[in-house]
């Protein structure tokens, strides 16, 4: 695997911490059969670290980001974080995006059960059933808050369908259909 290890905001990357990144992706290294590229990026903060892994891979691209007061303890979270996305989309992969070409031999192995997998994939936790009423950006804005959601689906005032969001940066994004 090549590495691409970067330290922002004044965070050096020794020898120590480029072993032990290189150590932990070649878990995820072994499961393919090419040779894979990361994008590792340190950041210091005053509370803490923050590790960002970035892995493009053919129509598809892994990506973890993860903080933590100990940075050893974040390269851990993260690397378990790309490992839990390979198990979830090597069944999608496997189901549709090897039929292009390029990806039909993109696992090394077939190391996960992908009927019990597919299973958990297909199988939704819950279902819910709603009515989508007109509402203005604000109504649906407020309507969000009092139900508590990161997210709601609503009808904008031309009756087309909106979801309207809460974005990690604490503000509020908004998707609207045609």
């Amino acid at each position: 695997m090549k590495l691409d290890i970067v330290g922002k905001s004044g965070f050096v990357i020794t020898e120590a911490i480029h072993n032990y990144i290189e150590k932990k992706l070649n878990k995820i290294d072994r499961i393919f059969t090419e040779e894979l590229e990361a994008f590792v990026v340190c950041k210091i903060y005053r509370d803490g670290t923050k590790v960002e892994i970035t892995i493009p891979i053919k129509f598809l691209t892994l990506r973890a980001e993860v903080s933590d007061r100990d940075l050893y303890a974040a390269i851990d979270r993260a690397v378990d974080k790309l490992e839990a996305q390979l198990r979830k989309n090597k069944h999608k992969m496997n189901r549709s995006l090897q039929e292009k070409v390029g990806l039909r031999n993109t696992f090394a192995s077939d190391d996960f059960d992908l009927e019990e997998l597919e299973k958990e994939l297909i199988s939704p936790v819950k279902k819910k059933r709603i009515t989508l009423e007109i509402l203005s950006l604000d109504e649906a804005l407020t309507q969000m808050e009092l139900l508590g959601h990161d997210f709601f689906i609503y009808k904008n005032e031309d009756n087309e369908t909106s979801i309207l969001y809460l974005r990690d940066d604490g503000k509020y994004g908004l998707i609207e259909t045609e």
